[in-house]
């Protein structure tokens, strides 16, 4: 049976991109954003229901993120969908999704975080380009996920 995890989101930043790095050096970005959906119930009411979504970038997409972005960005993220699991300091077990970007596009182009809107801070490329067309290492979990992919076993999968 075929699969597919693929996501596609246009929605705007909920706040600033968290910018960190893991101890080997590799750029991870997280930040949520706002996407909205508008229906008509039937009543003929319309309404608007709000979903935010967590998105992880990695390296110098991260880098671009952490730099160009922040709260009220629109962007478009084409990515996959992880489940993380962890367990808080009082021993309660918790999980989570969240979109592994892949791609991403800033709807609008705009400075630097905190710069003047006069300044012109920019990278003389088209930021687009430069993060859709840049080749990144996947962290160093992805490893496991490769060797499945080559037709390895994973004793985690139930199927």
């Amino acid at each position: 049976m075929a699969t597919l995890n693929k996501v596609f989101l246009i929605g705007n930043l909920t706040r600033d991109p968290e910018l960190r790095y893991v101890p080997s050096g590799t750029a991870v970005a997280t930040f949520t954003i706002g996407v909205n959906r508008v229906y008509v119930t039937q009543s003929g009411e319309k309404k608007e229901q709000a979903s935010f979504i967590r998105i992880v970038v990695w390296g110098r997409r991260a880098e671009v993120c952490g730099e160009y972005l922040s709260k009220g960005s629109p962007i478009f993220i084409e990515g996959r969908l992880q489940s993380r699991d962890w367990e808080t300091q009082d021993g309660q077990k918790r999980n989570t999704i969240e979109v592994i970007a892949d791609n991403i596009q800033f709807l609008r182009m705009g400075e630097k975080r905190g710069s003047s809107p006069s300044k012109q801070d920019a990278p003389s490329e088209d930021v687009d380009t430069i993060i859709l067309n840049e080749e990144i290492a996947p962290p160093a979990s992805a490893n496991k996920e490769k060797e499945f992919e080559k037709g390895g076993q994973d004793k985690e999968v139930p199927f």
